[in-house]
């Protein structure tokens, strides 16, 4: 009945609408935290699994991170605090963290929390059959023992740097996944967490639900319920933004400077720009003949515009990067090769390598066209629009680039990780350590792990692994600086830039505060005064 009841509402909003929203902010309400309502989020990607173990895609982990806890988690300012850990110390060698448990953390199904959760997750990702691509993270603990149930004991091989950000790592429930296949598990598309929301429902290619859990350990979130709806297209987001069929999206840098800069739009929602730690590149498939000389990489970035990509597709709220490392980062360094727009040197580079322009105006090898296809994935408009930058700009010294989209988990499981590409645009959400072990090692190159472009290169190898297991952060930066010189240098990717974060957000909903976390770190504490409330949600018992 309930279920019925909240479809006859939906129903009866978009009927009563049409291509206007009747819903309307009220000029006078009482401005005090309220339990109800709904919150309508949005993504142009459906995620993959709902098991943090196997999920590697942004889309899987926006819903994870509301379902699942980790022992630890960051603060709006980004200090490590604790979240299923009440507390925890560490050997001054490092070599030993003793987490100390919070009680009466209940799973979603009523089953009590322990530390034998604890280790039963170090030991699925350290299953040898798991479809995992962050086995890395676990693989310097020597072993764990579980003491009782709230404390246990974390021994690791050899001091390992970011070992107490890695335990942010959701943890999964023993009882309901012990002696199970953990990659085909029912588990996967009907999760149990000890987080704030509770898995209700999964409709395939439209759109996922949560419900608040009112046993939550930090409190009830306000919000009611929240739904995931599943629109592959980014300007169809924004249509439905308008007409109220969502309540947020992550806007273009031309919605943001555009549409959403004008006045009507400012009275319904708030916008934010928000910096990230991400950025987007273009890699390319080191097992492909075209790309395995190094001077061949290199002529493709200088013969990249990248300012021109920034201005263009971005209207500025990006900035240039070099190398796997954000701008601001104590890792980046700045003195790495940057790639400044040169179609002459890219020319030079080409034809030192045996490349010819032939009559058509491309460039032939042994009888064979410089030709290759670029994939990136669907309802990214921004994407397809670099996609199309590039084909231009390569066009222009001889290089035929076709471009493909596609959808986004085809993209992931179909060529990805089977390495069926040649050339790719895509992005990285990366930690706030600088620790890219995972990306980057010769040894994360299986399916689904993430280095899909198979790069190797021995020096990174030894320096990826000794910036892990060091503490001292003078070291660590230096180490990580070298890493970045020598990764420009390689270029497997050009770089582009690390964005913006522009979230929009309808105005009704409260408690959003900015910070170096961005905006979702709090979302427990967001709420609708009662007054504003849109949707009349009664909140499970």
């Amino acid at each position: 009945m309930k279920n019925f009841l909240f479809y006859f509402l939906i129903f009866l909003f978009f009927f009563s609408c049409g291509k206007k929203e009747i819903y309307e902010l009220k000029e006078r309400y009482i401005d005090k935290p309220s339990y109800g309502d709904i919150l309508i989020d949005s993504s142009i990607g459906e995620p993959a699994t709902l098991n943090p173990v196997l999920a590697s895609d942004s889309a899987s982990h926006d819903i994870i991170g509301l379902v699942f806890n980790g022992l630890v988690k960051f603060d709006e300012n980004l200090n490590i605090v604790g979240d299923l850990a009440e507390k925890w110390d560490i050997t001054k060698d490092g070599k030993i963290i003793t987490f100390y448990l919070k009680k009466d953390v209940k799973w979603h199904d009523g089953t009590e929390f322990t530390a034998t959760d604890v280790k039963f997750t170090y030991d699925s990702f350290m299953n040898p059959q798991a479809k995992t691509a962050y086995r890395s993270l676990f693989e310097p603990i020597e072993k764990i023992e579980v003491l009782n149930d709230y404390t246990l004991k974390v021994y690791y091989k050899f001091t390992f740097a970011p070992a107490l950000q890695y335990w942010g790592t959701s943890i999964l429930p023993e009882h309901l996944l012990k002696d199970k296949d953990i990659n085909t598990a029912e588990f996967n598309r009907n999760p149990v967490g000890t987080g704030p929301y509770k898995f209700s429902k999964w409709k395939t290619t439209q759109q996922i639900e949560l419900t608040a859990n009112k046993n939550y350990f930090e409190g009830s979130p306000y919000i009611a319920k929240y739904i995931y709806r599943i629109i592959p297209d980014q300007s169809v987001q924004f249509m439905e933004l308008l007409a109220g069929g969502i309540d947020q999206m992550v806007l273009t840098s031309e919605l943001y400077t555009g549409e959403a800069d004008k006045e009507e739009f400012l009275k319904k929602f708030n916008k934010f720009a928000i910096t990230s730690f991400s950025y987007v590149y273009i890699g390319y498939n080191l097992l492909n003949d075209l790309f395995k000389n190094k001077n061949v990489r290199k002529a493709l970035s200088y013969a990249i515009n990248k300012d021109e990509i920034i201005n263009g597709v971005k209207r500025g709220l990006a900035k240039r990067i070099t190398g796997p490392f954000i701008p601001g980062s104590w890792a980046y360094n700045e003195d790495a090769q940057a790639y400044d727009y040169d179609p002459e040197k890219a020319k030079e580079l080409l034809y030192k390598e045996g490349w010819k322009k032939e009559k058509d105006g491309y460039l032939y090898k042994n009888g064979k066209r410089f030709e290759f296809i670029l994939l990136t994935n669907q309802g990214n408009k921004e994407r397809e629009e670099i996609a199309t930058i590039v084909q231009q700009q390569l066009d222009k010294i001889g290089i035929k680039v076709n471009i493909r989209i596609l959808a986004w988990s085809t993209l992931i499981t179909e060529f990805i990780d089977k390495k069926k590409f040649d050339a790719i645009v895509l992005g990285w959400s990366i930690t706030q350590d600088p620790d890219c072990y995972d990306i980057w090692h010769s040894s994360k190159t299986k399916e689904g792990e993430f280095n899909f472009i198979s790069y190797k290169n021995d020096e990174v190898d030894k320096l990826l692994i000794l910036g892990r297991t060091t503490f001292d952060i003078e070291k660590r930066k230096q180490i990580y600086r070298k890493i970045h010189k020598i990764i420009a240098d390689d270029a497997p990717y050009t770089f582009l830039y690390s964005p913006l974060t522009l979230p929009a957000i309808h105005k009704r909903f409260h408690g959003i505060k900015p910070a170096l976390a961005g905006i979702s770190y709090n979302f427990i504490k967001w709420y609708v005064p009662e007054e504003l409330q849109k949707y009349k949600v009664i909140m499970e018992k």
